[in-house]
């Protein structure tokens, strides 16, 4: 299943659902991200951070599925620094707005992984899917890595304890047109919650937070779809604006 998720990636050839073979095994779907994770990760293509995926119930309901999942961030996927998103990358990209939180230390205690965070920003993710027209179930989208695409972080960095997240209200426009609003309190209710739950997570599968890390919380609103040529800007209260434009 693995061979079939990183072909699927390096073809840009969608798969069908791996659902038939996994069922509903969360834990053998983690297993199959970690093989995925094996043959992509390396040395030149470090892992920088993790992502929780499906914590907002608007995007819960237009991927019919009911509960969180983490991927894994690697550095590749990072397009901050890039002009443009690379579209020739990607299958079937969607966009939606995020909190990132950028980790100072190792998280050996999950319950104190608030403590291990050094700072917060603005963030886009880009989400991607290598299961075809996005027919997936939770086990689908874990083994593929949480639906996993790029990501682009925003330049504003604060303190944590300067920022209420619940209270975040999110407004995302493509090519200058309101598309997606939200707010703190569609991540879990709190994005601190979701950085709690991945950490709690990761921990029990034995993939604690490091330091360096940066989390992406899960989307703020819904998310929408960020075709070749789209200029997508998510402003955050208290926390500025970050763009992205796909190429």
């Amino acid at each position: 299943m693995a061979d079939r998720l990183v072909t699927a990636l390096r073809t840009r050839e969608p798969i069908a659902p791996l659902r038939e073979t996994l069922g509903t095994d969360v834990e053998a779907a983690y297993r199959v991200q970690e093989a995925v994770l094996g043959q992509l990760a390396n040395g030149g293509n470090a892992r920088v951070g993790r992502k929780v995926g499906l914590t907002s119930e608007s995007v819960q309901r237009q991927l019919g599925v009911d509960q969180p999942d983490f991927g894994v961030l690697l550095a590749d996927m990072d397009a901050t620094a890039l002009a443009e998103v690379p579209s020739a990358r990607l299958l079937q990209p969607r966009i939606e707005a995020e909190l990132a939180f950028f980790l100072a230390r190792d998280v050996d205690d999950p319950e104190l992984v608030l403590e291990a965070v050094d700072c917060v920003g603005p963030a886009l993710e880009i989400v991607d899917s290598r299961v075809a027209d996005w027919d997936i179930s939770i086990v689908d989208t874990i083994a593929d890595n949480a639906s996993s695409g790029m990501f682009v972080l925003g330049d504003v960095r604060v303190p944590l304890a300067d920022i209420d997240t619940v209270a975040i209200e999110m407004v995302l426009e493509c090519d200058g047109e309101v598309v997606s609003r939200g707010n703190g309190a569609a991540c879990l209710g709190d994005p601190r919650t979701a950085l709690l739950w991945v950490a709690r997570t990761a921990h029990r599968l034995n993939r604690p937070l490091r330091a360096g890390e940066v989390v992406l919380s899960g989307a703020l609103g819904p998310m929408v779809p960020f075709g070749p040529g789209t200029k997508v800007t998510a402003t955050l209260t208290g926390l500025g604006s970050v763009s992205a434009t796909a190429s």
